[in-house]
């Protein structure tokens, strides 16, 4: 998978799901290729989409897109 399919996949698997996702659920859903999130892919789509991982119990972090980013 190229970046830039995964880029568009996850974009639009979290505007379709504004409360976030975590990397379980969007691995499941997108039936993604790798075991965890690549660090500098990332760090990309923070800047790119507006990607925004925010802290829930426990280690697991929610995926979303920046309310102004939604637009």
């Amino acid at each position: 998978m190229r970046y830039v399919e995964y880029r568009d996949a996850i974009q639009a698997e979290l505007r379709r799901n504004t409360a976030g996702l975590t990397w379980a659920q969007l691995q499941a859903r997108l039936q993604l290729p790798y075991d965890r999130p690549c660090p500098a892919w990332t760090k990309r789509l923070e800047n790119e989409i507006g990607l925004q991982r925010t802290k829930r119990d426990g280690r697991s972090l929610i995926w979303g897109i920046r309310k102004r980013d939604l637009a």
